[in-house]
This record gives C-alpha cells, sequence and structure tokens, in this order.
C-alpha cells in the first residue's frame, strides 16, 4: 500500500482508536499522545512493511502498550490498569460509536464554539494544531493553547467518556450539530484571509456529518431529522461551490453562477435528504435550511428560482430561530417577492441587531441598487467593503461601487 492510502487509512482510523483508549483508560489528553505514537509508528512501518489484518486492533494494541509503559511510572497505575482488565473481553462498542462518543465529548456545551470547533477538528478529524491555526489565522501556539485549554476542561469536569444519558442528549447534540455547521461554513465562506473557501475545513465538515448520520438513528433515532436536514444542507450549500469563484479567485453572486458547473449528483443526494428529513418528523432548522437551498439548486436558471417558496420556508424558519441572519436572508426573499423597497423596510428592523455587520450593509446595498437609489448603495458597498475581512467579498463589494459610481446616476 503506498504511503497516500497507509495516510488517509490513518486519518479514518485515527477517532476510533482515540476513542477506545479514551474510554478504557478515562484519560483523553494521554490517550490522544499514545495513539499519535502510535499512528507514527504505523505511518513510518506500514507502507514498506504491509498493512496488517487488523489495522484497527494493531493501533489500538500499541497505543495502550504506550500509555500502560507510561502509567507504570505513575502513582494511579494500579488503579488504572485494574479497570482496564476488568472490563470483559468482547466489550468494545462498535467503531463507529466510540467516533460519536468522542464527537459529544469534544462538542460539550461547556466549552465555547471556538474550543469545540478546534478539539473536535483535532481529535475527531485528525487535522494537525499547525493546519487548524492555518485555517483560522492564529500562531500555532495559540492553536495549541486552545485545544490544550479545551482538554483540561473536559478533564477538569470528570464528564464519563459515554454517550451522553438520554435527558442530556438533545443539548449534547444540538452542541455537536452547531459545531459542524459552523466548521462548514468558515470553510464554505472563510472568515478572513485571500481565500473564499477553505475546502480542507467544509469537507472535513461533510465527512464528520457522515459518520453522525450514519450512526445516530441507532443511538438517538429521535433526533435524526436533523442531523438528515444538516447533512443535506452542506452537500446541497457545496454543490454550487465550482461557480462561487471565477479563474481569478473572485466571488460570483448566486444569479450570475454558471448552473452547469454546480455538482449535480451532491444536488439529487442532497434533495433526497432534505425530503427526508421534511418528511421524517417535525421540520427542523437544518432541515427547513435545506429546503431553501434546494430550492435554489433545482432551478436551472436564476429567473426560475421559486422565490415565493423561499419566503414561505424562511418566514417559517424564523419562527424557530430568532436569529438576525435569518431576518436578513428573509428580506431578500421579501425583495424577490415584493420588491426591493419591502425588503428594505426589513431591514431597518436589524439595524440594531446587526450594527456593524458587513452583511447588512451588502444586502442593503444590493436593494437599493435593485430600487434605483445609486448614491446609497455606492455608500453601503463602499461601507461592506471596509468592514469584510474575507478578500474576495471586499474585491467584489469594491467593483460594485466602482461599477455604479462609473455608470452615474
Amino acid at each position: 500500500m503506498t504511503a497516500d492510502r497507509v495516510e488517509d487509512l490513518l486519518r479514518t482510523l485515527a477517532p476510533q482508536v482515540l476513542g477506545v483508549l479514551a474510554r478504557r483508560f478515562g484519560d483523553f489528553d494521554a490517550a490522544e499522545d499514545a495513539v499519535q505514537e502510535a499512528l507514527l509508528a504505523a505511518a513510518l512501518h506500514w507502507p514498506g512493511d504491509g498493512v496488517p489484518d487488523n489495522p484497527r486492533g494493531w493501533l489500538i494494541q500499541a497505543a495502550a502498550r504506550r500509555l500502560t509503559d507510561a502509567y507504570r511510572s505513575d502513582e494511579a497505575r494500579a488503579r488504572r490498569e485494574l479497570a482496564v482488565f476488568a472490563e470483559p473481553a468482547g466489550a468494545e462498542v462498535p467503531d463507529e460509536d466510540d467516533t460519536l462518543t468522542l464527537l459529544f465529548l469534544c462538542c460539550h456545551p461547556a466549552l465555547t464554539s471556538a474550543s469545540a470547533i478546534a478539539l473536535t477538528l483535532r481529535a475527531v478529524g485528525g487535522l494537525t494544531t499547525a493546519e487548524i491555526a492555518s485555517a483560522f489565522l492564529v500562531p500555532e501556539a495559540t492553536m495549541a493553547q486552545r485545544i490544550s485549554r479545551a482538554k483540561g476542561k473536559i478533564k477538569a469536569s470528570g464528564v464519563p467518556f459515554r454517550l451522553p444519558a438520554d435527558d442530556e442528549r438533545a443539548a449534547r447534540l444540538k452542541s455537536v450539530l452547531h459545531v459542524l455547521y459552523l466548521v462548514f461554513n468558515e470553510g464554505y465562506t472563510s472568515s478572513a484571509g485571500a481565500s473564499l473557501h477553505r475546502t480542507e475545513l467544509s469537507g472535513e465538515a461533510i465527512r464528520l456529518a457522515r459518520l453522525v448520520q450514519r450512526v445516530l438513528p441507532t443511538v438517538l433515532p429521535q433526533s435524526s431529522c436533523e442531523v438528515t436536514g444538516l447533512l443535506a444542507l452542506m452537500l446541497l450549500t457545496d454543490a454550487r461551490r465550482p461557480a462561487r469563484t471565477g479563474p481569478d479567485g473572485d466571488l460570483v453572486p448566486l444569479e450570475d453562477q454558471d448552473r452547469a458547473l454546480w455538482d449535480r449528483s451532491s444536488i439529487r443526494e442532497g434533495v433526497s435528504l432534505a425530503t427526508a428529513a421534511l418528511s421524517d418528523g417535525p421540520a427542523g432548522e437544518y432541515g427547513l435550511q435545506a429546503a431553501i437551498a434546494a430550492t435554489h439548486d433545482i432551478a436551472l436558471r436564476a429567473q426560475d428560482t421559486d422565490w415565493p417558496r423561499i419566503l414561505a420556508l424562511y418566514q417559517r424558519l424564523e419562527t424557530l430561530a430568532d436569529n438576525p441572519m435569518v431576518t436578513l436572508n428573509r428580506a431578500i426573499a421579501t425583495a424577490m417577492v415584493h420588491g426591493p423597497t419591502t425588503g428594505l423596510d426589513l431591514l431597518a428592523t436589524l439595524d440594531e441587531r446587526l450594527a456593524g455587520h458587513y452583511r447588512l450593509d451588502a444586502v442593503r446595498a444590493h436593494l437599493l441598487e435593485r430600487a434605483g437609489e445609486t448614491a446609497a448603495a455606492i455608500g453601503c458597498y463602499e461601507a461592506a467593503a471596509a468592514r469584510t475581512t474575507n478578500a474576495p467579498e471586499r474585491r467584489y463589494l469594491t467593483v460594485r461601487a466602482a461599477r455604479l459610481r462609473a455608470e452615474g446616476p
């Protein structure tokens, strides 16, 4: 097996092995160190010696041996070894259940979103600290401290390595889905930097959402609709990524995109999942967002978009989520159905809640342009450009303002 294929296999197995070790030994930090050593040994030997018949078992045994050796010099050696050997043979839970448990642990509600995202990408996603730091444009030392503090907080909380009890699951699952949603959004539209996309983040979010969607029905069957809705939303949104930027990396707005470039296989899968999410139970936030994305994606031309349906879906979503971004998007849909002036009136209700946010300025500029208020639109485009920290978005907004200024009243 080539080194690249070994690397792919190790990335898949890493969270499974870490889940087993963390559950058996009860020490997340030490388990992660031992797993990293085992992965390094495998990466060095497997390409030349061949992959073992049971690679997961090999890694578990190698990491457990390292942990046991480390504990021999620890005062708690006897107690920890007894806990390990008291576990009956064959008591391993299924591979993916351990990974799911690890994901729940990393997304503990006690952690901030930033810490949960970093820990999830490190422990479950298999990204290095340097890769995560690069994605979020912070120094590696800063990210290492963030991850270390998150692990310390989990350890201090004494949370056992197991799926949360029945009465905790809804809140914990909400945290898991929110973290995956944030990781995807950061990958789809980077909050800062020279690139619009960070595909390593959006791709990892989709991979983890697939895992949760595959495993969760056997563990939390009553919650599977929202997981399905989140995966559908990611696929339907990511399907448009190939058309979101031009050859020079500049942003292409939805209405101007070449829809022949959209990923039709992802759209088909996403539409199927969105339909299932809405038909299998009460519509949730992610399911409704997926339905909105599907409505955009099935329109072969921008002018074919069913804006009345999108507006109705945003109105339903707003009853579930008191989120100013939902209202912002409803204002766009309102403008498309009832005219830009009506949309602008709705935007005025967000002036306090979204004060200083570039997206409010950008949407207002777009609607003012549609309403023929060129001077006001130029001012809002320029204000939005000054506030965004993403280079392609800033260039797009600046060019819009310059084009309107050149065209004159």
